[in-house]
């Protein structure tokens, strides 16, 4: 029986762990597919959306930690691919892409569908090479499949139709790559100076992030002896926020004031795994030690006084042994006490909506958090559903929070919980979607229906791009081309055969999130939300004052008076949190 390429390559895949395949067919990529319906060792999930493939790909690595895999046909096919590359890129998440390409002999001559994508794909990989010979794949596959789990990126192999079908001898055992353990900390004077610096400051403060996943006792212990408060990135919410007493929220954009002030009133900012983008929430004059498993990440935000190359896991018990004992705490319970008073607010404002009023989305939220699984994986949007997400879901050590953070993507809801459905089927995947993302890529709900993937998609229905309208009022902007004319979602879904409710108000809302959470298949549960609910950042500059004052006064000359008027009144409860 003969043995191809696209053999090798699905054995190979399958021998590092993987357990599926996302895409959508196509002629180039037949001779693979074809391979994968022989072998069996691979599931393949069909999606509707080479987009959504490349998502699904990135969610089931992050929620495993394994490598997964996404194929997509030539041209504009794999181009497809690109916008969840990214992402996983940016996540560093490990992730193959299987780009087909064009026949060998037509390439440069402007074929039919032809691309490069080996330069369109550079980008948003540490990986990126074109097989043109037979003799190349096994070298290329295992370089590949290890760049992409050793370096927890993407990587991509271009290869042209007609090449998987092409024979190849079999190997005596192909390779079984899996990620390598190791164990990485800072020298001993990067150490040293870093504990009498420590030990010097009287205002020490942790910025943490994503880097200390598996840490988190070890960060506790530090900074029990640093009697340091710790504020989390976005990214590390999962990781830091729970059985946490030096807890004092997030910082950031998305973040809270608590957090903000504890950074902004420290002498030593010790930063530990985190890639944080925003410099205006950093502090202004803080003596500042960075801790990163890249040393290239060092410095990239803020003047760094130290840095450290080491992982949180391996270098955390090492600083702790080097703290001295006796220290002061007043730093600690300052911070602790601003926190309670910024999450008492926060709390307040998580309530129900009068009769006939749209459900504040704080609402939804919270009860979201308190309802779901222990066990939970939640996926926000980009937009309002992660400012919701990052303030109301509480995380427990066991639930994880998953999103484009770093890209940024709309449209990230919905389709990474495909990979997540997928990858953990006997874990609740709850989607908080917005009705833009969710528009984005509607195709996806037939993508539950036909993979049979129980995820639980909650729309934050507001009929706008929300977050753009919060943006464009800060900017002083009026709101223009951020009106959504939106179906009845719920009724959309029931249509494609997913369970499908529409709550309008709040007193409906409780038992409809019980419903829909104990649903056993996919569902859909559209909540319409006050469009002019405000996330109001931790900090607000001079020139967003401005920019809003500025909004005001020309929507009232535009004639749009009535929406300062609804805007106030959804807004005052509020205070500066």
């Amino acid at each position: 029986m003969s043995y191809t390429v696209a053999d090798l390559i699905v054995e190979t895949i399958a021998a590092a762990g993987v357990e599926r395949i996302y895409g959508i067919p196509g002629d180039s990529l037949n001779g693979f597919t074809d391979s994968l319906r022989k072998s069996g060792s691979l599931a393949w999930t069909h999606v509707r959306h080479e987009e959504a493939a490349a998502f699904a790909a990135s969610g089931e690595a992050a929620i495993t930690g394994r490598l997964a895999v996404c194929a997509g046909s030539c041209g504009p096919g794999n181009l497809h691919l690109i916008n969840g590359l990214y992402d996983a890129h940016r996540s560093r998440v490990p992730v193959l892409a299987i780009a087909a390409q064009i026949p060998a002999g037509n390439v440069g001559t402007t074929y039919f569908q032809e691309t490069h994508p080996e330069q369109i794909f550079g980008e948003c990989s540490a990986y990126c090479e074109t097989v043109t010979t037979v003799e190349q794949l096994p070298h290329l596959i295992d370089i590949a499949i290890r760049t992409a789990v050793e370096q927890r990126d993407v990587s991509a192999l271009v290869i042209p139709g007609e090449l998987f079908l092409q024979q190849i001898d079999r190997p005596e055992r192909v390779s079984r790559i899996h990620a390598v353990e190791t164990v990485t900390y800072p020298g001993v004077e990067p150490l040293r100076l870093a504990g009498i610096r420590l030990n010097e400051s009287q205002r020490v403060t942790i910025l943490a992030g994503a880097g200390v996943e598996g840490a988190h006792d070890e960060l506790i212990a530090l900074a029990a002896a640093l009697k340091a408060p710790i504020v989390h990135a976005l990214r590390g919410k999962e990781h830091v926020e729970y059985d946490n007493p030096y807890d004092v929220g997030m910082t950031g954009l998305l973040g809270f004031s608590s957090g903000y002030r504890a950074i902004e009133h420290c002498d030593t900012l010790l930063m530990i795994g985190t890639d944080f983008p925003y410099s205006q929430f950093l502090p202004s004059k803080a003596f500042v030690i960075q801790l990163d498993i890249r040393g290239s990440q060092i410095g990239r935000r803020c003047r760094v006084d130290l840095p450290m190359v080491g992982s949180a896991i391996d270098t955390l018990p090492r600083l702790t042994a080097l703290i001295a004992d006796g220290r002061d705490d007043k730093h600690l319970q300052t911070a602790r006490e601003h926190y309670a008073k910024t999450r008492k607010g926060l709390d307040e404002l998580a309530t129900p909506a009068g009769s006939g009023q749209p459900i504040h989305p704080e609402y939804l939220a919270a009860l979201l958090s308190e309802k779901a699984d222990d066990d939970a994986v939640f996926v926000p949007d980009v937009g309002s559903p992660v400012v919701w997400a990052a303030r109301y879901l509480k995380m427990n050590g066991r639930r994880r929070l998953i999103g484009s953070f770093n890209h940024g993507s709309m449209a990230n809801a919905l389709t990474q919980s495909i990979g997540i459905a997928a990858a953990a089927p006997q874990r609740q995947v709850v989607a908080l979607a917005g009705d833009g993302g969710l528009a984005m890529m509607l195709g996806e709900l037939l993508t539950l229906v036909q993979n049979r993937l129980p995820v639980k998609v909650v729309v934050f229905d507001n009929s706008s791009l929300n977050f753009v309208e919060l943006e464009m009022k800060a900017a002083g902007i009026v709101n223009f081309g951020t009106d959504l004319t939106n179906p009845d979602f719920a009724a959309l879904a029931e249509s494609v055969g997913i369970w499908g409710r529409r709550v309008t108000e709040s007193a409906d809302l409780p038992s409809a999130i019980d419903d829909f959470l104990a649903h056993e298949g996919p569902a859909l549960l559209d909540v319409t939300t006050a469009r002019q609910e405000l996330s109001i950042p931790p900090t607000i500059s001079a020139a967003q004052a401005k920019g809003f004052a500025l909004y005001a006064l020309r929507t009232v000359l535009s004639g749009r008076g009535d929406e300062l008027v609804d805007l106030a009144e959804t807004n005052l409860r509020k205070r500066l949190i």
